[in-house]
């Protein structure tokens, strides 16, 4: 019994581990591949198509690039909002540019223009600005980008047949398909991924079908909870990273 449950627990494994391998490529090439258990999360944006910042968000050295000056600017950001908007944050002290979404990390051209017309615009109002070295923050953009794109799954668990009934829930979406119902949870934008892991396949269970994944394999106990454990690992590794699953940080850098 030992040995089959080991074997489970690597095939869990292997399917998050292949879902972050594929994502690492799809932040890299930009691929539109098909995935198997976990779904694609949404397809890579121009940076002009991104939500707005979440109202009262705060830069975060971790994920901005944040140049501060030294007197108020109260007029000028124009420019800067009409480039640079969805993904800067002003203020009248400072200015920062988020530097790792889903999309992957702000380019080193695209950092250099965020921080030169940031700084040309502190000097015409005859203030400093203290910008940091684009370098290291560029080579920790990237590490961070790295990790969140091993972190970067969504779980998608289909129900064949059964009675169609499920109850709502802010944790995971369900969408009909011809054949039944399709559950998804997006991990990191997600609090308490785990939980919500479990409330979607107790929901899932609930329909009364078959469990499957994309390419129509069964989805046994075992299994699904192999994938559980792994979920508990990714959550565990973005909060040794200070990144909560479902919080502020999160939804800013899976979005």
């Amino acid at each position: 019994m030992l040995g089959v449950v080991a074997l489970v627990g690597v095939l869990g494994y292997n399917y998050l581990q292949e879902r972050s391998a594929r994502r690492q490529a799809e932040r890299s090439f930009a691929s539109r591949h098909e995935d198997v258990l976990l779904e694609k999360t949404d397809a890579r944006r121009e940076p002009t198509l991104r939500p707005e910042p979440q109202p009262g968000a705060i830069p975060h050295p971790q994920v901005d690039y944040i140049i501060e000056v030294s007197l108020p600017l109260r007029e000028g950001w124009t420019a800067i909002e009409h480039r640079f908007g969805r993904r800067a944050l002003l203020t009248e002290s400072s200015a920062a540019l988020q530097m790792v979404t889903r999309d992957g990390v702000v380019s080193e051209a695209e950092l250099l223009e965020f921080r030169s017309e940031v700084e040309t615009l502190a000097s015409r109002a005859g203030a400093t600005a203290r910008s940091p070295e684009m370098r290291a923050a560029l080579e920790a953009a990237q590490e961070l980008d790295r990790a969140c794109a091993d972190a970067d799954i969504q779980i998608a668990v289909h129900v064949i047949g059964g009675s169609g009934e499920v109850s709502a829930s802010a944790s995971f979406q369900v969408a009909r398909r011809e054949d039944g119902l399709t559950f998804t949870l997006d991990v990191a934008r997600t609090a308490e991924p785990s939980r919500s892991y479990e409330a979607m396949v107790r929901a899932a269970k609930q329909c009364g079908g078959n469990l499957i994944d994309d390419n129509g394999r069964p989805l046994d106990d075992r299994t699904l909870a192999a994938i559980g454990a792994q979920i508990e690992a990714v959550r565990q590794e973005l909060l040794g990273r200070g990144i909560e699953p479902g919080g502020p940080l999160a939804q800013r850098l899976f979005s």
